[in-house]
């Protein structure tokens, strides 16, 4: 039984598929401020992330790179612990699914799932996303496309192993019920439970027999065993797990995990996949799962085909690391999505950590140093002022704690920040400039400049997880070791008679915009890599004739019951009234697409789209995030398109 004093924390571990860029990155930040942030509450803190290295799509990359997939992921694995380094992230494990140990496991587990009826052979045949290694059934689709990124699918058929979730359906309900913790935030448990668990799980494909690159299955050599297993058990094999009961002693301390923190996209594997193999295997579920939301390149998902994605080593090149972490903790909200540009990073760094930060502590120092040789004392002779002040420095760390414990970091520096803007008023309404000219008000200034010395030094120990190469600087040219979180509950702790530096370090300088975008200019003119398309077959006149593209207008719209990116429309083609499902819901509104023309592919054979028929298909574009449906402006109804 784990201590109540131990934690542990783990990310997703990262595909090595390619260089993570800033979106991808903001999870390990956030994985670190929590992780500092728990050490600081005096918790035990075993902090895992890793890569996970197997799979049709790294088969094809290492291929297509003309080496050896051990040899891809080796150095797509060494870049990612690059990155995670140079965001001076506090890991105490980088996990590999390549490694020995993890692979032995994850054999001896499927052969336990599969010895005790949890894990059968089968055949499968549906269609299948390369992108996201994952089977869908028609009905799955959204306009024909992979449901979960979009992407292209083809037919596959091929044997496989099966896992029983429906086996477990029920109990993992009934679990997620009693512990409304389990997911977070509430919005992602309301999706799992609605989308996934209601309408019933189907068993779960987790072997593959078409590519080489994975864990064997050791009593049946033509199967590897499937992302799934593979990748989800690094949790536990990453401590020292063993099936045969043999537990390392991580292992015996730190399980069950108390955060698996993972990317919205992802929360499904980790709800339902996850927590049913473990009670497969009978053991402890993790105590909770957060989903946090995506960083955003202005309005967009970041993708190399659009050229919007932006790279955590450029950031730290142009602003530093504690500017690019404060910037990622700050801007991205609890549940929605958080927006990153070029000139939004210069427009925070400027105001918050040049003025209101930097600005605060450069002056403060100047001043001890120009009125009191950078001797600081308490003489204590105080003003009804000084107590507001002590009191917000007070209240804040409650207020941090509170906010941290719900994960909410942008809160969290919310609540520092208006620390650190109360200590800049205090600075104006005590204006120790003008108390410096009088030698009866000695000192009154002593004791100013004591309380803004240790005003910062609150502000500094509680900045600690976020940005903390610059919170320890402060606390250096403060010259202080009062660095504690639990030092943080009474004012008055700095020492009397401590000496500040003679020279303090600018922490960060403002930015000149012009200067920053030339900067990124020189950065963007080595143009990113534009994926490029799989060119189709070619087709005859005769097939094309047999599609019937007519001209239709849009009479009703409304939201699908049960998906939130399907609009159910129903659409005019003359001769007849069809209704149409389409995934266009993130770009339109039912409302604005009534009365639209379109142009309708009218002889398509009906598919269920999560339980609602769609008897054809609209013609759009979309690259990404980019989605345009196709339409006309004069042609009547039925108007074929040659």
């Amino acid at each position: 039984m784990k201590d109540n004093k131990d934690y542990y924390l783990t990310t997703a571990i990262t595909y090595t598929s390619g260089k993570p860029h800033i979106g991808n990155t903001y999870e390990i930040i956030l994985a670190d401020a929590i992780a500092r942030f728990k050490r600081q509450e005096g918790y035990n803190v075993y902090f895992q992330t890793g890569t996970d290295e197997h799979g049709q799509k790294i088969e094809l990359k290492a291929n297509e790179a003309g080496i050896p997939p051990k040899q891809f992921v080796d150095e797509k694995a060494a870049e990612v612990k690059r990155i995670w380094d140079l965001m001076d992230t506090t890991y105490d494990r980088f996990m590999r699914t390549t490694d020995e140990y993890h692979i032995k496991q994850v054999q001896k587990i499927f052969k336990k799932l599969y010895d005790q009826g949890d894990i059968y052979l089968g055949h499968y045949e549906g269609k299948y996303c390369t992108a996201c290694e994952s089977f869908f059934t028609e009905t799955q689709l959204v306009d024909g496309k992979c449901p979960d990124c979009g992407g292209l699918v083809h037919d596959a058929k091929e044997e496989a192993y099966f896992f029983k979730l429906s086996k477990y359906q029920d109990r993992l309900m009934k679990h997620i019920e009693e512990h409304p913790e389990f997911i977070q935030p509430a919005s992602r448990k309301n999706e799992m439970i609605n989308n996934f668990l209601k309408p019933g799980l189907q068993d779960l494909c987790v072997s593959r027999t078409s590519f080489k690159w994975s864990i064997p299955v050791d009593f049946d050599p033509k199967h590897v065993v499937y992302v799934w297993i593979d990748a989800l058990t690094n949790y536990i094999t990453g401590l020292g797990y063993d099936v045969d009961g043999n537990h390392g002693e991580l292992y015996k301390k730190y399980w069950p995990a108390d955060l698996h923190l993972i990317g919205k996209d992802i929360v499904r594997f980790h709800t339902i996949y996850w927590p049913i193999m473990l009670m497969a295997l009978d053991i402890p579920l993790p105590k909770q799962v957060f989903g946090h939301p995506w960083l955003l390149q202005g309005e967009s998902k970041m993708s190399k085909s659009k050229g919007n994605v932006i790279y955590a080593d450029d950031l730290v090149d142009i602003f530093g690391v504690d500017a690019v972490r404060y910037y990622v903790l700050n801007e991205i909200p609890y549940d929605n999505d958080g927006s990153i540009t070029w000139d939004l990073l210069v427009e925070r760094i400027n105001s918050d950590l040049a003025n209101v930060l930097g600005n605060l502590v450069n002056r403060t120092i100047a001043m001890a140093n120009k009125y009191f040789d950078g001797i600081i004392n308490n003489p204590n002779v105080s003003e009804a002022v000084d107590d507001e002040l002590k009191e917000a420095a007070l209240q804040m760390p409650k207020k941090v704690i509170a906010k941290m414990d719900e994960f909410k970091s942008a809160d969290a520096l919310d609540a520092i920040f208006t620390l650190l803007r109360r200590t800049n008023k205090y600075i104006d309404e005590t204006t120790p400039w003008i108390l410096a000219k009088d030698e009866s008000k000695k000192d009154r200034l002593a004791t100013v400049i004591y309380n803004l010395i240790e005003s910062i030094r609150f502000a500094a120990v509680a900045l600690i997880p976020f940005i903390p190469s610059t919170a320890n600087k402060i606390l250096d040219q403060i010259n202080t070791d009062k660095r504690d979180l639990l030092e943080l509950n009474q004012f008055g702790l700095y020492q009397p008679g401590t000496k500040v530096v003679e020279k303090p370090e600018m922490l960060f300088a403002r930015l000149d915009p012009k200067e920053i975008q030339k900067k990124v200019e020189a950065l963007q003119e080595v143009k990113p890599e534009v994926k490029k398309e799989e060119a189709k077959e070619l087709i005859t006149i005769d097939d094309f004739s047999k599609i019937e593209l007519v001209v239709g207008t849009v009479e009703e719209c409304k939201k699908h019951p049960k998906a939130d990116k399907l609009l159910v429309s129903k659409i005019n083609i003359g001769t007849e009234t069809k209704q149409i499902v389409s995934g266009i819901a993130d770009k339109y509104k039912p409302e604005e697409f009534v009365g639209k023309k379109v142009i309708v592919v009218a002889n398509l054979k009906p598919a269920k789209l999560r339980g609602v028929e769609s008897q054809g298909m609209i013609l759009a574009g979309d690259n990404d995030d980019m989605l345009e449906v196709i339409s006309v402006e004069n042609l009547p109804n039925g108007t074929r398109i040659h």
